[in-house]
């Protein structure tokens, strides 16, 4: 007897359905896990804060975009980093949103289900999905710049042009490897015949003066002085290890594709299975749809992760989630005009296992790590007493509200979390920190901290030489969010007292 499960059927009568059901689940596990398991927001996620409360049009660490959706996040939320865990799971979801309704104007709407259930298995969309910061933002702008540059190329909508002026304008403020990541959309248009009649319309010219308009206060900043130094080339005999260096970065892109590679072969018709298998059809596809999907599936991961390795950067250019978007669509594509499903209850538990492994595997990292003596994890610092201790003990010594921290950067960006935000000087490179000098912050006052290894707590050497008039107090000792078998958490910490106004 021939059997169809419930979720067959379903994507064939109700695709959009299944759709925002996978989209859900996946979204909501990755936004409970962070806030029932994480004492404090991930490392690089508070450095994105302490870098946004500043409201700079731009600065060291790349265009403003990012930092100020995640300022703005934090303050709606109540001071609280649920807010921009939010907003990384609604970037998340805008990101497969925009993926659907690609795939479905290429593919039709029941295999545009399956290339986003595909998707949701990369890894790269798991847990560093919950990190919000410059490289989760190019996510969704990218996924919308490939639907409306599909709408213009493929089906001929001159009124997309508005908004890909629009996707453009906000990659350009979202990271700096967002202009090489433009150049491969400019460069398929060109070579493709119709990409060439669109171009050859007035619509562009909008478009860039759209684009201009976005763009200019971050352009007058670069302008004005600001620009970040291009990365240098390598030198002759650094060849062979970026080379090496390249293939890591290609095995780092493959590895988190484990879940397609898995679910398609367990659906190769190799290993048998039913005689009738239930399928999904579709119209067949568009030659210049099969040529978009192949080369935005392959030409980011290749060009990202040749620039990567040439610069020694530790990713690919504009980060595995933009390279990887499309492989889900690219499998879907290959797989022909009618898709198989064999083995559907194998799958559905493959499927589901792909996704939730991600985090079980977390969970099980944060609850066992500290018991084994392994490494500390950031998000088990106590993020909340850390700022709360330092912002009283500064307030009750100088009767003036914590309006500055220094030293250790990750303590003290989490410092700058607490009631006051305080300004984050970044003391061993104060000119990536242009909002407050070694001299403002001596005459505002504020906390220095460092990591204490032992009861004395001296300051490190370096920090010692930067605040020579230091007085280190009594270290603060802070317990784990999991104890286990770590030491204490022991802060170093002295407080520069603020000078009286003259």
């Amino acid at each position: 007897m021939r059997f169809t499960s419930l979720i067959v059927e379903l994507i064939r009568a109700r695709p959009r359905l299944v759709f925002w059901l996978a989209v859900s689940i996946q979204s909501g596990l990755w936004l409970l896990l962070p806030l029932l398991f994480y004492a404090s927001p991930p490392r690089d996620l508070a450095m994105v804060l302490a870098i946004g409360r500043e409201h700079q049009v731009g600065s060291e660490f790349g265009p403003p975009l990012a930092f100020w959706l995640a300022d703005l996040a934090f303050r709606l939320a109540g001071n609280h980093v649920a807010g921009v865990y939010l907003l990384a799971q609604l970037s998340a979801v805008l990101t497969f949103w925009a993926l659907h309704q690609l795939a479905r104007a290429m593919v039709g709407a029941q295999h545009a289900v399956i290339a986003v259930l595909l998707t949701l298995t990369v890894t790269v969309f798991a847990a560093p999905g919950v990190e919000f910061g410059p490289l989760l933002l190019l996510r969704p702008l990218w996924a919308l710049l490939l639907l409306h540059l599909w709408q213009i190329i493929g089906e001929g909508r001159r009124n997309a042009w508005f908004a890909l002026s629009i996707d453009v304008g906000l990659l350009l403020l979202a990271a700096p490897s967002a202009a090489p990541l433009l150049l491969l959309p400019i460069g398929f248009a060109l070579v493709h015949p119709r990409g060439r009649r669109a171009l050859a319309s007035v619509d562009p010219l909008y478009a860039l003066l759209v684009i201009a308009v976005l763009v200019l206060p971050y352009g007058i900043w670069l302008l004005r002085g600001g620009v970040v130094p291009l990365p240098e080339l390598p030198a002759p005999d650094q060849l062979a290890a970026r080379a090496l260096h390249w293939g890591e970065l290609l095995i780092a892109l493959l590895v988190p594709l484990a879940g397609i590679a898995a679910l398609a072969a367990l659906n190769l018709k190799q290993l048998g299975g039913s005689a009738e298998p239930p399928s999904l059809h579709r119209p067949p596809v568009d030659p210049l749809a099969r040529q978009f999907v192949y080369f935005f599936a392959l030409a980011p991961a290749v060009a990202g992760s040749v620039l990567g390795a040439l610069f020694g950067f530790d990713q690919v250019v504009g980060g595995a989630g933009v390279a990887l978007l499309l492989a889900g669509l690219a499998v879907v594509i290959l797989s022909g005009d009618v898709i198989y499903l064999r083995r559907q209850r194998l799958l559905r538990v493959a499927w589901g296992v792909a996704v939730a492994a991600p985090a079980a595997v977390l969970i099980t990292l944060i609850v066992v790590q500290p018991w084994t003596g392994g490494a500390e994890r950031d998000t088990s610092l106590p993020a909340r007493d850390i700022a709360r201790f330092f912002s009283d003990s500064f307030e009750r010594r100088t009767n003036k509200p914590l309006e500055a921290v220094a030293g250790d950067p990750h303590l003290a960006a989490l410092i700058g979390l607490g009631p006051t935000r305080p300004h984050w000087l970044r003391d061993a490179a104060p000119e990536s920190t242009p909002w407050l000098t070694l001299e403002e912050f001596a005459k505002v006052g504020g906390v220095v901290v460092w990591r204490a290894s032992d009861t004395v707590g001296l300051p490190p050497a370096e920090i010692a030489k930067r605040f020579p008039d230091l007085v280190p107090e009594i270290p603060r000792a802070f317990e784990w969010m999991i104890s286990g078998r770590q030491p204490l958490l022991r802060i170093g910490w002295a407080i520069v007292r603020p000078k009286p106004a003259p």
